[in-house]
Order: structure tokens, then sequence, then C-alpha cells
């Protein structure tokens, strides 16, 4: 793991593969650490002749996390979007994507092919919308347009989603059924559900750092985002998007409407897959990657 210091955050990441190559650029999830792009999937493509660089967003993993911030209330985060106040957050997904710009400047790389997964899936739409000149093509998965029209996920899920978990330190046979079970509803039907390797990968990102507040920071940016779809329609990369068939997070209307809100977008829907990427897919995934890039 490397930490390239920026303006006034540190971003932990990883580099695989030749630095010569063309560089793909990971963006994680919400909540989610670097290392849920696997060692295989990074290797995967750096075979495909690119270099691949992983990183922690700002407030999750080895990066810079802002704990001193008061905890996120949900009741008033709600309250103040529907009277059309700005609530107050340590940052924005904006902010975060400068983080991603930040991220090619300190490696002194000049363009650079954006794959973003969830809510990086937005992060890297807002790249690739706000700095084309750093853009070679974008790949956005499992995500959304912040279109208000499109179906929103359920209460039951944001409840499961946002419910406190037991301190992995204190209690982790409980922190570990309480992740297990979140991912294991939001994982599709089409492949098995490995309870050993998800819970090999929970532990892991515990062992990095444990911050249990950076995810409701993180809901808090992707709540006030607002709509993309005008920036979308700017966009003039090669652009791939893809979405699981079965993803009960973000229904897959949402990435449809991605497609649709970028012009020449190809829209990639895999049957069986939920809000994860098991292995079985590393190839259909990467294989939609490369084509994507090749076509640049």
């Amino acid at each position: 793991m490397n930490v390239l210091k920026l303006n006034t955050i540190e971003l932990a990441y990883d580099s695989f593969g030749n630095e010569n190559d063309e560089a793909i650029i990971l963006i994680s999830g919400l909540g989610v650490q670097m290392i849920r792009w696997t060692d295989s999937f990074c290797q995967m493509l750096t075979e495909r002749g690119f270099r691949v660089i992983r990183f922690d967003n700002r407030d999750i993993g080895c990066s810079t996390h802002f704990s001193h911030y008061p905890a996120l209330d949900f009741t008033t985060l709600a309250t103040s979007l529907m009277s059309g106040e700005r609530p107050n957050i340590p940052y924005t997904l904006n902010d975060m994507a400068k983080d991603a710009i930040g991220l090619l400047d300190g490696l002194s790389i000049d363009r650079a092919h954006f794959v973003g997964r969830s809510m990086g899936g937005m992060i890297a739409q807002i790249v690739a919308s706000e700095y084309p000149e750093r853009v070679l093509s974008l790949t956005s998965i499992m995500s959304s347009t912040g279109n208000p029209a499109l179906p929103q996920t359920s209460p039951e899920m944001m409840a499961m989603m946002t419910k406190p978990a037991p301190n992995p330190f204190e209690d982790e046979v409980g922190f570990l059924a309480h992740k297990l079970s979140f991912a294991k509803c939001i994982a599709g039907t089409g492949y098995p559900f490995e309870k050993k390797a998800y819970r090999d990968s929970i532990l892991a990102e515990v062992q990095r750092n444990y911050d249990p507040g950076s995810v409701g920071r993180q809901i808090a940016a992707m709540a006030i985002a607002g709509d993309r779809r005008p920036r979308l329609a700017t966009i003039k990369v090669p652009v791939l998007v893809i979405h699981g068939m079965d993803d009960p997070l973000i229904d897959p209307a949402c990435g449809e409407d991605t497609a649709s809100a970028i012009p020449g977008a190809e829209l990639l829907l895999v049957d069986g897959m939920g809000h994860d990427l098991p292995p079985q897919l590393y190839k259909v995934i990467i294989d939609g990657i490369e084509r994507t890039v090749r076509h640049q």
C-alpha cells in the first residue's frame, strides 16, 4: 500500500502492472475499501495490458477520515432535504471526484480510464463529465444518475444498511453476522454466496481500519448530489454501463437510465447479478471494460 498526500487529505492506493501502460482507476462504493477490488480482479486487468490503480476513497480504509464531524442523524438529513435546505456535511461527491483527479496528478498520469462501482460509479460519472480532458473512458457499474423519478432503495433495505453493527473488537461474531446478513441480502441469485470469502473480506477491512461513522457521511454526500443527467449528456468518451438484473439495492432501471443519459453508451444487463461482483463474473466485467477501453 502507498499513501499520496493531496492538499488537505491523504489517499491510500495500490498500483498493479507496468507503470508505462494506460491506467485504469478503480473507484470503490459506499463504505467499501479498495481491497473489495480484489487482487485477482486487478491482476486479471493487468494481464490485458493495463496499469491498474485502486484507492481508498476519503473517509474509508487507510485514507483520511472525517471522524471529527458529528455523527450523521438520518432524520435531520431527510428533513433538511425535504425542506430544500442544504445539510451541513463534511464533503460532497464532487470533492471525492477531485480526489480522483488529485490521484492522477500525484502519480503524473495525464489521462486514465475510470471504473466505478455503486457510489464509485457516481464519482466516476462526475469525473468524466467535469474533467473530460483527464478521462479516456468510463465504466459505471451498479450505479445511478441521481434522477429523482427512478425507483428508490426500499425503506427496509435502507434500514438494514444503516443499522449500527456490533463493535467487531467486542463482539466479532455479532459483527460478522450483521455484515454477512446484509451481504447475502444484496447478492444476486445467479451465483453461490461464498460465505467464507465474504467473511475474510469483511475481517480484512476491519484490520485495515474501522470507522462506523464513515458510511453515514458518505450517504450524506450521495443524498445531496442531485440529478447528474444534464452533465452526463456532455460525455463524449466511450462508456459502458453494467448493472445486475437482480440488484435489490439500486434497481436495474437506474442502470438503464444511466446508459440513456450518456450519448452512445453501451448497456450490459447481467442476469443473476446483484449488488456485488462475484468472481464468476470477473471475466464478463473485465471483457466489457476492455472492449470499452479499446474503443477510445
